[in-house]
């Protein structure tokens, strides 16, 4: 397998993408919890992430609601139907930790898909920011509460507080 990475700006800070055989394997961002050890992503390049690059900044400026990249994702093949289930929920959406373990058929399973959901690599691609808690509250997320409430504020077309302002 042959990994690259690029860092691209974004308005929630530096975004790490990883790349693994040509096809997005990860987004990190900044202080992202379970991310891999910089070592394993591969040598800097620009290639093969414009598709990915142009395709954030058009979801960061609300022109893009649904992302379409070749995704190379690692992981249990539960971890694999979670985040499966997450490209459903659509933008501007949000669902549940049950909500998702219903749709997944395992309906008591929702502290497993809370953790397939943390463990996600391709944030933002990947929508794991569109999982709430039960009440429809914000709980944990792998780039930082603030920086979830900024992706939903962005998808809801809210302009997000001052302190987490995207722009």
């Amino acid at each position: 397998m042959e990994r690259r990475h690029t860092v691209i700006d974004s308005p929630l800070g530096p975004l790490t993408l990883v790349a693994t055989d040509g096809a997005l394997s990860g987004v990190y961002m900044d202080e992202h919890r379970h991310m891999p050890p910089r070592d394993t992503f591969g040598a800097r390049s620009a290639e093969p992430f414009s598709e990915a690059a142009a395709q954030l900044a058009a979801y960061f400026s609300g022109e893009l609601h649904e992302f379409d990249l070749p995704l190379h994702l690692e992981g249990t093949p539960f971890q694999r139907r979670v985040w499966s289930e997450l490209t459903r929920i659509p933008y501007g959406g949000t669902r549940s930790y049950g909500e998702l373990a219903a749709a997944l058929g395992s309906p008591g399973a929702s502290r497993a898909v809370g953790l397939a959901n943390g463990r996600n690599p391709v944030s933002i691609v990947v929508p794991c920011h569109r999982v709430v808690g039960s009440t429809g509250g914000l709980t944990g997320y792998g780039g930082g509460l603030a920086n979830k409430r900024r992706l939903l504020a962005l998808e809801a077309g809210h302009a997000p507080a001052p302190e987490d302002a995207l722009f």
